[in-house]
């Protein structure tokens, strides 16, 4: 399959009052609207969550993860099925991280070098070597429609020479999974990632260079990475404004709906986290009001549903106090109805920034979102 036939992004329409926009990514397995976010499958599944549950909570991409995957069931199991889609029972797009991350993320487990990342495995202590070369190959087994080069994210804080270092061997990395992604046919989309730490003119450099080797579009990585706000916010801006207005632009790893309001009016236009999920398995739901702890006692009588602006599956049809109860008393559909809430408040909040952009309100959203969520 061609790379046209493949991939396409435009943008459809941009803000007048910032960097804001709205756009379309046509992918093989469907398009998808942007600004968007991808609920985290890491597993070939959304934790708690069918298929069918993410269609009702409007998803459109979902994302996979190579790590994780490749270690468990592994390519030999996935390329029975003919990639990902089939095995998983999800017919939309999906993007899989290369797995630079959750290598990172592994610290005494592991040890980066030119070639690649060589690592230890968390679950059966077996050694691995991870390169730019095999992320490509487990991706394409996968049958992604949009890969992410590997790199190699660092801590924060970092020393300078450290990010330097990082930075150019992201590079290096870079250029030869654009090799071997185009030795293999080039299907899918892959795209490249900038680093840099926290440093603007890394961060400058990495966009401008990554830009030149080419990509269909472009990831900025290595931010939440334990930075304040601010900081991830200025290092984003700085990597956008050198990035292509034809080719999307997609924070990885972020983060609060805070966090994805303000990134939307710097440029971007993809998201992912495990925050809704994860929080949501914790008891954390989210409303634009602030976040519910559905384990507090102010919710043993309460009648009314998670948010009453909400159309989810959960809020529908179930009270506070059910499922406060159904949380302390560890019953497993908990898990699901509070998943379904958060997954779908984020999707919707993604549906109602798309809206204020087309109508060129996005400035006055922002405001009135960011205010009512600072009231909590």
């Amino acid at each position: 399959m061609s790379l046209e036939r493949a991939f396409d992004f435009r943008v459809l329409h941009a803000s007048t009052h910032s960097q804001a926009r709205i756009g379309e990514m046509h992918t093989a397995h469907g398009l998808v609207q942007t600004p968007v976010f991808m609920p985290v499958g890491t597993l070939g599944t959304v934790k708690a969550l069918c298929p069918d549950d993410l269609k009702a909570c409007g998803a459109a991409i979902i994302l996979g993860n190579t790590y994780h995957l490749y270690l468990r069931p592994g390519c030999e199991v996935i390329e029975r099925f003919g990639g990902l889609h089939r095995f998983m029972g999800w017919d939309g797009p999906i993007l899989t991280d290369s797995g630079g991350f959750q290598v990172f993320s592994l610290s005494m487990l592991r040890r980066i070098t030119d070639e690649g990342a060589e690592f230890q495995s968390h679950i059966d202590g077996s050694r691995h070597l991870l390169t730019p070369e095999k992320a490509v190959d487990i991706q394409n087994c996968l049958n992604a429609d949009i890969l992410m080069c590997l790199d190699e994210c660092i801590g924060y804080p970092a020393k300078p020479s450290a990010a330097k270092a990082a930075l150019e061997r992201t590079l290096n990395w870079a250029r030869r999974c654009k090799e071997r992604w185009m030795d293999a046919g080039g299907s899918g989309a892959l795209f490249g990632i900038v680093q840099g730490g926290m440093d603007a003119e890394l961060r400058r450099e990495s966009a401008q260079r990554t830009v030149d080797i080419g990509f269909p579009g472009y990831a900025i990585g290595g931010l939440s990475v334990g930075e304040p706000v601010e900081q991830m916010l200025e290092m984003a801006e700085v990597a956008a404004r050198h990035l292509p207005e034809d080719a999307p632009r997609y924070v990885m790893g972020v983060g609060t709906p805070e966090n994805l309001v303000d990134l939307v009016g710097l440029g971007i236009d993809m998201f992912d986290c495990v925050m809704p999920t994860r929080n949501a398995r914790n008891g954390q739901l989210f409303t634009d009001r602030g976040t519910i702890n559905i384990t507090n006692a102010c919710h043993r009588f309460d009648t009314g549903p998670i948010d009453e602006a909400c159309g989810c599956y959960t809020c529908r049809h179930f009270s506070r106090a059910y499922l406060r109860h159904l949380y302390l008393s560890r019953e497993i559909l908990v898990y699901r109805l509070t998943t379904i809430h958060n997954v779908y408040y984020y999707l919707h909040l993604m549906e109602r920034i798309r809206d204020a952009i087309e109508r060129d309100e996005f400035e006055a959203f922002r405001k009135t979102f960011l205010a009512c969520r600072n009231e909590s």
